[in-house]
């Protein structure tokens, strides 16, 4: 007699025990993927009644991974629990292992405001989400891809503006390549313009630009390098072409894209005086030469796997450092993409030492220039702030710890 009573009132206090405090659910549909290619990550939060404001989402950040939000990456769900009706907002994250290897997106806070199931009065409840493990893997037969580039497709243009074989001294030829790639961001796509050394030209190379496109989350983009070379007194000699090997997702095929080199001839005398050639010196180089390319090999073939790791922990060390992530919010500030743009100042500032360079007042004050022309109601242009930002980062950098004085809040860009 006294079982059945005790299931008789569970069954009555069964509602009383419902679920009424809001969840959290998070969907990852792979965690390995090639290098520069996206994982995607959904959180989904619901509350019994309805939010009255959206949540506090958190701002991913970790060393090596690239995390941005796509196009619409928020949206409205809602979900039967309990047999009710609850509401919600779900979030896609898109993240991409820059290099090789194993990484962890740290737990993180989501904070809910939603309203009491009995008093209809705004609560705020503070969710925790669980740490992931992400992997970052190169697919056999591409371990040799240094740097290693991925995509659908990649392409290089060349121009050549001038005649650089009828060159006179004060000419100038430039040149500009520019790499497009499909199925991942510029971002991943190496320096293009190798250096220039040909007697009596001087090579003015302008600084990359990196143009990021997002088609519902497919990326795609260009690197475009351009080169002007000065004649300034006579001499002859080769621009070396270029050659970028990537991976070819769609055939798991190694592809060369590649940019011819070309002659260049500058008539009158020389800026150097040549001077005369010294044969016997030059045979006893090259007898040198050969000694130490034997001594090379023999030294190669001994040490060769130490020296494939040594090169690949000093690239592992170079990708982690801050001059990396520094070149990399550079390309983005040329891009003038917002997204981008957010992404690698977190990845450098996260690599500064001292302060967080991102609360420097003149780094502030140009973000929210930016935010404001990008997001405001007002007509004002960006123009400005990007200028400002140009000229701030450098002296955040130079300074290396920002003074805490000069520190103010990063305010919301969207508030």
């Amino acid at each position: 007699m006294r079982r059945w009573l005790t299931l008789f009132l569970m069954v009555l206090a069964g509602p009383v025990f419902a679920q009424t405090s809001p969840t959290l659910t998070m969907d990852v549909e792979e965690t390995k993927t090639v290098p520069g290619q996206q994982l995607s990550l959904r959180i989904t939060v619901l509350v019994p009644t309805y939010m009255p404001s959206p949540p506090i989402w958190p701002a991913y950040e970790a060393p090596n991974l690239m995390v941005r939000l796509p196009e619409r990456a928020t949206n409205p769900v809602s979900e039967r629990v309990n047999g009710e009706t609850w509401a919600g907002i779900s979030r896609r994250y898109q993240i991409s292992p820059m290099i090789p290897g194993t990484f962890l997106l740290p737990e993180a806070e989501v904070i809910v405001t939603w309203a009491d199931p009995e008093t209809n009065e705004p609560r705020k409840t503070t969710l925790r989400t669980e740490p992931i493990t992400l992997t970052g893997v190169v697919p056999e037969g591409a371990e040799g891809l240094d740097p290693f580039i991925a995509g659908t497709n990649v392409t290089l243009e060349q121009t050549i503006t001038g005649d650089p074989a009828t060159m006179v001294a004060g000419d100038s030829v430039v040149r500009s390549v520019t790499a497009t790639i499909e199925g991942t961001s510029p971002m991943f796509l190496p320096a293009l313009l190798p250096p220039v050394d040909v007697p009596g030209l001087r090579a003015y190379a302008d600084e990359p630009v990196l143009e990021i496109r997002d088609n519902r989350g497919d990326l795609s983009g260009t690197r475009t390098e351009r080169v002007t070379l000065v004649a300034e007194g006579g001499g002859a000699g080769q621009v070396m072409g270029l050659t970028l090997d990537w991976l070819n997702l769609d055939t798991g095929k190694i592809e060369t894209a590649s940019a011819d080199g070309f002659t260049v001839q500058v008539q009158g005398p020389s800026a150097v005086p040549a001077e005369p050639v010294n044969w016997r010196a030059h045979a006893v180089v090259a007898v040198l030469g050969l000694i130490c390319l034997a001594l090379l090999v023999l030294l190669v073939q001994t040490l060769w796997p130490r020296l494939r790791q040594w090169q690949a922990d000093r690239r592992m060390a170079y990708l982690a450092s801050e001059a990396y992530a520094w070149r990399q919010l550079r390309s983005a500030l040329h891009a003038r993409d917002l997204s981008v743009l957010h992404t690698a100042l977190e990845l450098w500032a996260a690599r500064l030492p001292g302060a967080d360079a991102r609360r420097d007042l003149e780094v502030t004050e140009a973000l929210l220039q930016i935010g404001a022309a990008a997001y405001g109601t007002g007509k004002a242009t960006p123009e400005a702030g990007w200028a400002a930002l140009t000229q701030a980062l450098p002296r955040a950098r130079r300074n290396g710890q920002v003074d805490p004085q000069k520190a103010a809040a990063l305010p919301d860009l969207n508030g």
